[in-house]
């Protein structure tokens, strides 16, 4: 279970710095804006270059820290022990795409999140460890720039018939799409409360067949030409580095996936928006999942 941060306070992987703990923190670098990652091209027959695409670079998050346990050696042997498990930790380390998480909450802000992996923590001298003193070189890279929330949003929806005018047209023939009529009470709206785009995880449960999701305010869709049956699902990732469709857990689906179906561009804007789906369903049990962080550039 991850603590509640403190103002001031660092979950370093499961290891809490700063204000109130036994480990002080001087600096942090890392959390304005990530690097650029530039692709612009030299004009081989005048000045200047032609502009490319920018793209942000993993953001590598450096903390100056320093465990302080005063006349007390021993605890603070074991406070540098404990920072060195979590940083050599073989379920992340040794696991290709598993990521660590660095939690921050600086005054004013909720508490946001990283995810990637730790590259340094090291002790930058023991001379003074008799005195329960030990300086700290930290180092966390976030394979993904963005800053996430800490908690989670989601929503759960039934098949969408709004875009039907709502009700039944007689003669009633199968399949059935079922759902919630009117925007008001539609459950659909998505709120993203940072100032970029996040990225959403999907799933939906059968029975169903055909889904198609979309995304109303950008007009992105996801189209997959499967048919799951009762108990079965689907998995839909977003982000970068971990993008998959995974029937079940672990069977490969992207195959599923239309032509027009893009995970690099289904992202959910800043503000409010709104996802739809519709698909085959007899039964009325079918359910979309869509959860998400809310993203900022910057803390």
């Amino acid at each position: 279970m991850k603590p509640d941060l403190k103002e001031w306070q660092i979950d370093f992987s499961g290891v809490l710095l700063g204000h109130g703990t036994s480990v002080a923190v001087s600096d942090v670098e890392g959390l304005g804006a990530a690097e650029l990652r530039t692709q612009d091209v030299l004009n081989p027959a005048d000045d200047g270059a032609f502009p490319g695409v920018d793209l942000y670079s993993p953001r590598t998050v450096r903390i100056e820290a320093g465990i302080r346990a005063a006349g007390d050696p021993a605890t603070a042997l074991d406070k540098l022990a404990e920072i060195e498990a979590v940083a050599a930790d073989t379920a992340i380390r040794r696991t290709a795409g598993a990521l660590a998480q660095l939690r921050l909450r600086w005054p004013g802000r909720a508490t946001k999140v990283l995810f990637g992996r730790i590259r340094r923590a090291e002790a930058v001298s023991t001379s003074q460890v008799i005195h329960g003193w030990i300086p700290l070189d930290l180092e966390f890279t976030a394979l993904d720039p963005r800053m996430h929330d800490d908690e989670i949003s989601s929503v759960i929806l039934p098949l969408d018939i709004s875009h039907s005018g709502g009700g039944f047209k007689a003669p009633v023939v199968a399949p059935i799409t079922t759902g919630i009529a009117t925007p008001e009470t539609r459950p659909g709206w998505l709120i993203n409360e940072g100032d970029t785009g996040a990225w959403p995880s999907i799933r939906i449960t059968g029975p169903v067949a055909n889904p198609r999701i979309v995304h109303v305010e950008t007009g992105r869709v996801l189209n997959l030409d499967i048919t799951l049956g009762t108990g079965e699902r689907i998995d839909i990732e977003t982000r970068p580095g971990t993008r998959w469709v995974l029937r079940n857990g672990s069977g490969n689906a992207a195959p599923a996936l239309s032509g027009a179906s893009r995970l690099d561009l289904f992202q959910i804007p800043p503000g409010r928006s709104e996802i739809r789906w519709t698909a085959s369903d007899y039964t009325n049990t079918t359910r979309l999942t869509v959860s998400w962080r809310s993203a900022w550039i910057a803390l």
